[in-house]
C-alpha cells in the first residue's frame, strides 16, 4: 500500500482556491450522502451517478457533471481527497483558475466517456472524482516530473519523484482495465479503471500544452529554485 502526504511546493503563481474549493464541495456532498436512509441514497445514487446505459440513450446527460461529485464511502472520499490536495494546486497555481476548472471538469468528461465505450450496456451508476483527478495527476507528470512525492508506504515516509510515483500508477490502472476486459466482465472489480485510464490520458495532453504556455523553457529552473517541503 503506498500513499501521497504531499509534493515539492511550488511558490508564486495564483493562489488554487478551486482546488480547495472542490475539496469542500467533495466532502459537503459526502456529508450529504451521509444523511440519507439506504432506500434514499440508492435513489440518489441512481438518479445522479453517470449510468452508461441511460447515457448512451439520450437520458441524464447531467450525470457526467454531478458524478464527479458523489462518492460511494467515506474512504472512496478521503482516497480522492487526497490525490486531489497533493495534485491540483500546482497545475492551477500555474494556468489560473479558470483554466483549471475548465481542465478538471474536462478531465472528468473525458473520465466518463472512457468507462462509458467499454462499458456501454452497463447499468451501474458510476460516481467518484477520481476521473477528473486522473486528468489532474496526467497533466501533473508532465509539467512536474521531478517533483518529490512524499509517499507512506506501509509506516514509512519515502520521497519518490513524480515521474515513477505516477507512472507506476497509470501502469497498474492500465494493467488492471486491460484485465478486465479481458475477463469479459470490466464492472466486475466495482472500479472503473478506464476512466481513471481516460481520464489521465487527457491529463498527459493538456499538460502538454499547459506546460508549453506556462512553464516554457525556464519549467525545470523555476520548479527546483523555488520549493518547500509540504506535508
Amino acid at each position: 500500500m503506498f500513499f501521497p502526504v504531499g509534493d515539492n511546493q511550488i511558490r508564486g503563481g495564483v493562489f488554487p482556491y478551486i482546488s480547495y474549493s472542490l475539496i469542500v464541495i467533495n466532502v459537503l456532498v459526502y456529508l450529504f450522502e451521509a444523511g440519507q436512509t439506504p432506500e434514499q441514497l440508492e435513489v440518489l445514487i441512481r438518479h445522479f451517478g453517470a449510468v452508461p446505459d441511460n447515457i448512451l440513450h439520450g437520458k441524464q446527460y447531467y450525470a457526467l457533471f454531478t458524478n464527479m461529485f458523489l462518492h460511494a464511502s467515506w474512504m472512496h472520499l478521503l482516497g480522492n481527497m487526497v490525490f486531489l490536495w497533493v495534485f491540483a494546486d500546482n497545475i492551477e497555481s500555474t494556468v489560473g483558475h479558470l483554466r483549471f476548472l475548465l481542465f478538471y471538469l474536462g478531465g472528468g468528461l473525458a473520465a466518463s466517456a472512457a468507462h462509458i465505450f467499454f462499458n456501454q450496456a452497463s447499468e451501474i451508476p458510476t460516481v467518484g472524482a477520481s476521473g477528473a483527478i486522473a486528468a489532474v495527476m496526467g497533466a501533473y507528470i508532465v509539467m512536474f516530473p521531478r517533483s518529490q512525492i512524499r509517499t507512506l508506504i506501509l509506516v514509512f515516509f519515502v520521497d519518490i519523484s513524480a515521474y515513477l510515483f505516477l507512472g507506476f500508477w497509470i501502469i497498474q490502472q492500465t494493467y488492471l482495465g486491460t484485465n478486465s476486459l479481458f475477463q469479459g466482465d470490466t464492472d466486475a472489480s466495482g472500479v472503473a479503471w478506464w476512466a481513471h485510464i481516460g481520464g489521465f490520458a487527457f491529463g498527459v495532453a493538456f499538460g502538454i500544452y499547459f506546460k508549453d504556455q506556462h512553464l516554457g523553457e525556464n519549467a525545470t529552473v523555476f520548479l527546483e529554485g523555488h520549493h518547500q517541503r509540504r506535508l
